[in-house]
């Protein structure tokens, strides 16, 4: 049943299915279970080329003894209200950090993203990512240095209170596009140079060039969603 702990049957069942190309949502439905849960389940074991369901169930039964010799449950986080159930938004938050980690992001600095982006606040402080995380002062700090180099949130301090806090926005994805934008327009400018050096004729050359077609049209595509949402006020 949903909800419930995978069995080992199940994690034999996910791994035949990724070994004969099924995604996530297939999986899942012949399971019972949500396609977040596959995938986090896949995500934290191997990933999809290196899923083992014996390693994946051995693995899961030294967390849940971990578990149960370490520390008291986490407490109750803020912005917990609105009639939410608590496990799905659990479930959505591990779900969402696993999805950041297969896009490269690294998996501590993910998990702080997430945190912050789930609060209808937007903001917390270094305590309370060190408490909802539990994970060291220094942990966060890294995180939140490498978030804001990014671009992908910004600190705030109210006046005659020491603490600061770090806060994300609505823009926040805007500034995302932006930045890939940025890259991907300096990677097609290096592709169309590389292919007048080695010559649109030859086969190196002319890979180059194909891969500056594909970047244009990249670029294109996301300068049309940006003019769209410049267009709709909701900047």
């Amino acid at each position: 049943m949903p909800g419930d702990r995978l069995t080992n049957e199940d994690r034999q069942y996910i791994a035949a299915g990724l070994a004969e190309g099924l995604g996530y949502t297939e999986i899942g439905k012949h399971l019972g279970r949500p396609a977040s849960t596959i995938m986090r389940e896949v995500a934290r074991n191997g990933g999809p080329d290196d899923y083992s369901a014996d390693r994946a169930h051995q693995a899961t039964r030294l967390r849940a003894r971990r578990r149960k010799q370490a520390r008291p449950s986490v407490p109750p986080t803020p912005d917990s209200g609105h009639g939410r159930d608590p496990r799905a938004v659990q479930d959505f938050t591990e779900s969402f950090t696993a999805l950041l980690v297969q896009q490269g992001m690294p998996r501590m600095t993910a998990r702080v993203l997430v945190s912050l982006y789930v609060t209808d606040s937007g903001t917390l402080t270094a305590a309370e990512l060190v408490q909802r995380l539990r994970i060291s002062p220094a942990s966060v700090s890294h995180a939140i240095a490498f978030l804001e180099q990014q671009g992908m949130l910004r600190r705030e301090r109210t006046p005659g209170v020491r603490r600061e806090r770090y806060a994300v926005d609505d823009d926040m994805l805007l500034r995302s596009l932006l930045a890939t934008l940025q890259m991907n327009d300096a990677l097609a400018a290096a592709a169309r140079r590389g292919a007048e050096i080695l010559g649109a004729a030859t086969p190196a050359g002319a890979r180059f060039a194909s891969s500056a077609e594909l970047l244009l049209l990249v670029s294109e595509s996301l300068r049309q969603v940006i003019s769209a949402r410049h267009s709709s006020g909701a900047m």
